[in-house]
């Protein structure tokens, strides 16, 4: 092993340390950032679903299962996570692949399995947790930094479930679970003139790959360059989503006060352009909250991830806290206009169950790698 990885590790028992909280393997400090954000988006929703006491309770119930999901998973040790990481995999990509030829099409991708009919989910957003742990567990006992062979390798296991999910079409989840797998391979100690290939590759790959996104996608890169090309159409999105984040100034409007969201000029208000909900109605202020919650969240998580006992902990944990920047990172410059809509919610605050879920799950995996003895 590297000597990159060689650090002081803590005992276990001053990982016991903390009492109560971590007898049951969770995290007091990421537990309570995570909630304070949860709750604040509780409060948003609210207004974003026109106090519709339906959609709410219905959030309420997702966000419930999600922090069973939460508990449950700080409770399994390391050992269980790298034993059964294979096949998690293997089963998350079986179910992208039955998701191409059964799945449930909504506005016009189909993303969704239906189970029974009772519910839907979207296998897709459970590989954001399955490809790392997978990439991670395939390095945890080979020499650090990887070989070139070993690099390969890895690519292959992100690339099989990644190009599943950008055929359904669902671009940017496809980005965001190849952004997962690709920060393991970074962590493990890829050398850096490798990652600058790897830019000058994609980049010299560009006008080819231009001619394999659909037209949407296309018009999408397009507009944000000049949205207002097409106003009522294609920047229909940015140009409503930055009008009313532009609105709400310093303090905003005022929670429920909202016109943008409330008179239908805003799409996707409770989804993907919550935030936008959030600058009208709550202002700067409000936006600037949020951030420093997020930022702690990512500060601590990486903070438990540096201190993980293994190399297995520290790969996944370290990616999976890195993939929660990178979705929202996209979230609010696609919001913003500096990126391409492609998507992607606003995490623990968007109305919707299966990314809270694997969220949460992927935040109590993190404190049980951090709580758990290393074996």
């Amino acid at each position: 092993m590297s000597q990159d990885f060689v650090r002081s590790l803590p005992t276990h028992e001053r990982v016991l340390r903390g009492g109560g909280w971590y007898r049951l393997h969770i995290d007091p400090v990421l537990f309570a950032l995570v909630t304070m954000v949860v709750a604040c988006g509780l409060v948003v929703l609210y207004s974003a679903v026109d106090q519709n006491e339906t959609l709410f309770r219905a959030q309420l119930i997702r966000l419930g299962v999600a922090f069973a999901a939460l508990i449950i998973a700080a409770q399994l040790p390391p050992q269980f996570y790298v034993r059964w990481a294979p096949y998690i995999y293997v089963l998350g990509v079986a179910l992208l692949i039955l998701v191409l030829f059964a799945g449930v099409t909504v506005k016009g991708s189909r993303r969704w399995l239906d189970v029974a009919g009772i519910t839907r989910f979207q296998p897709s957003e459970f590989m954001k947790i399955a490809v790392p742990m997978a990439v991670a567990w395939y390095f945890h006992d080979r020499p650090l930094p990887p070989s070139f062979k070993d690099v390969c390798v890895a690519l292959a296991i992100v690339l099989i479930p990644a190009g599943c999910i950008i055929a359904q079409p669902d671009l940017g989840t496809g980005i965001l679970v190849a952004g997962a797998g690709l920060a393991v391979v970074v962590l493990a100690g890829l050398p850096w003139r490798w990652v600058g290939y790897a830019f000058l590759a994609v980049a010299a790959a560009a006008p080819g790959l231009w001619y394999t996104l659909q037209e949407y996608q296309r018009q999408r890169i397009l507009t944000l360059f000049d949205p207002e090309s097409d106003p009522l159409g294609a920047g229909w999105n940015i140009i409503q989503s930055t009008t009313a984040i532009g609105s709400g100034g310093l303090t905003g409007k005022g929670l429920l006060q909202g016109t943008q969201s409330h008179l239908d000029f805003l799409p996707e208000a409770r989804t993907d352009f919550i935030i936008a909900v959030i600058g009208e109605e709550l202002g700067l202020m409000g936006v600037l909250v949020l951030l420093t919650l997020y930022l702690l969240i990512i500060a601590r998580g990486l903070y438990l991830a540096a201190s993980a006992e293994s190399t297995f902990g520290r790969l996944l944990s370290g990616a999976l806290i890195l993939t929660f920047f990178v979705y929202l990172f996209v979230n609010i410059a696609m919001v913003s206009g500096l990126l391409p809509v492609v998507g992607v919610p606003l995490p623990l605050v968007s109305y919707g169950g299966t990314s809270a879920l694997t969220i949460l799950a992927g935040f109590g995996i993190v404190m049980a790698i951090r709580t758990h003895k290393a074996w």
